[in-house]
C-alpha cells in the first residue's frame, strides 16, 4: 500500500457542514490509465485507509478494489469515483457508467458502474477522474479562491474538467477537451501523432506523453530543460490554454497529470499564451497576471482521489437533505 495522505492532512470542515456517522464511512475512487487510487474515511478531512493499485484488465483491477473495500462492507454510504473515460454519466441511460471506445486497451465496453457497485457494497456516484481532479483543486486546491477554473491533465492521455459556480460543466456528455483540434507547428511536420482517433489533429495526439516519446524516443522525465522538445510542447498546451480561455472565460487554469512535472514549462506556456491571445479580452498584460492565470495543481497528486471525496461529501449531503438516510 501507498500511503497518500496523512490522517487529517485534507481540509478542516466548517462546524455548519454536516458529516457522516463514526459508525460507517464514505469512499473515494479515482481511476487512472495506470493506477487506481482508493481511499476511505469520514470525509475529505479525515482519510483513514488508502491503497494505490495498479490498472490491468477491468476483472483483475476490479477484484483488487474489491478487496480493499472489503474491510468497509456495510459501513460504506456513498462511494464517489472518478475515472478515465469515455464514458456514458447520462442518467437514465441503458448505458450508464459504461466505457466507450477509448486508449485503455481491454476496457472498452466495459461496465463501470455495474461492476464497482458490487464492489465495494454501497451507491456510487459517478464522474470521470478529470472532472474529479477540477472539483478537488476548486474545492480544496488552487482554484478554491474562484468560481470559475480549468483543470487539465496531461499525461498518458489529456483531458480537462471544466467548473463554473463551484459546479461542474456538462453538457449532452462530458466534456473530451483531449479531442480538441490545434494546428500543427511546421517544425513538427514529420510527426504523425499518436491520437488511434485524430492521429496529429488533435492535442491529446500531439502534445501528451506518449507523444512526447514517440516523438523523441524518450519520455518527458529522461529529456533535459534545455531540450527543443519543450518549446514545442510549451506551444500546443499554450494554444489549448487559449481556445479554453475563449470558450469558457476562466478565472484560473490548473495544469497537472505527469508531464507538467516538468516545473520549467509553466514560464514557457505563460509567455507564448501572451502572444497567442494579445489579452485583448481585457486581461491585464502583466507576468503577475498570467502566473495567477496559469497554475500547478496544489493537492500534490491526490486531486482526483480528493475530488471524489468531494463528491461523496456532497452526495451524502444532498441525502440527508432529501431525509433518505
Amino acid at each position: 500500500m501507498t500511503l497518500l495522505l496523512k490522517r487529517g492532512e485534507g481540509r478542516k470542515l466548517r462546524r455548519d457542514e454536516t458529516v457522516n456517522s463514526a459508525n460507517s464511512f464514505l469512499g473515494a475512487i479515482e481511476g487512472g490509465g495506470t493506477k487506481f487510487l482508493c481511499a476511505v474515511g469520514t470525509g475529505t478531512q479525515d482519510i483513514i485507509d488508502q491503497v494505490e493499485i495498479p490498472t490491468r484488465y477491468p476483472e483483475e483491477t476490479i477484484r483488487d478494489i474489491a478487496a480493499f473495500f472489503s474491510a468497509y462492507k456495510g459501513r460504506l454510504d456513498v462511494v464517489g469515483v472518478g475515472c478515465f473515460g469515455p464514458i456514458d454519466l447520462a442518467k437514465g441511460s441503458s448505458n450508464y457508467g459504461r466505457l466507450y471506445e477509448g486508449q485503455k486497451p481491454g476496457w472498452s465496453g466495459f461496465d463501470l458502474y455495474q461492476a464497482l457497485s458490487q464492489a465495494v457494497s454501497a451507491p456510487i456516484i459517478l464522474d470521470t477522474d478529470v472532472n474529479a481532479a477540477a472539483l478537488g483543486e476548486a474545492t480544496l486546491g488552487a482554484a478554491h479562491d474562484v468560481e470559475h477554473s480549468i483543470y487539465i491533465t496531461i499525461g498518458t492521455g489529456i483531458g480537462a474538467g471544466v467548473i463554473s459556480g463551484g459546479r461542474i460543466v456538462y453538457g449532452q456528455y462530458h466534456t473530451e477537451i483531449g479531442c480538441m483540434l490545434l494546428p500543427k507547428d511546421p517544425r513538427d511536420a514529420e510527426f504523425s501523432g499518436v491520437c488511434r482517433f485524430h492521429g496529429d489533429q488533435c492535442v491529446e495526439g500531439l502534445a501528451s506523453g506518449p507523444a512526447i516519446k514517440a516523438r523523441w524516443g524518450a519520455s518527458g522525465d529522461e529529456l533535459p530543460n534545455d531540450h527543443p522538445a519543450w518549446d514545442l510542447e510549451a506551444g500546443y498546451i499554450a494554444m489549448l490554454c487559449n481556445n479554453l480561455i475563449m470558450a469558457y472565460a476562466p478565472q484560473r487554469i490548473i495544469l497537472g497529470g505527469g508531464v507538467m512535472k516538468q516545473a520549467h514549462l509553466f514560464p514557457l506556456i505563460r509567455d507564448k499564451l501572451k502572444h497567442l491571445d494579445k489579452w485583448y479580452i481585457g486581461q491585464p498584460d502583466k507576468a503577475s497576471a498570467r502566473e495567477d492565470l496559469i497554475r500547478p495543481p496544489a493537492l500534490k497528486g491526490v486531486s482526483g482521489l480528493l475530488g471524489a471525496m468531494v463528491m461523496a461529501e456532497q452526495e451524502y449531503a444532498r441525502q440527508i437533505s432529501k431525509g433518505s438516510v
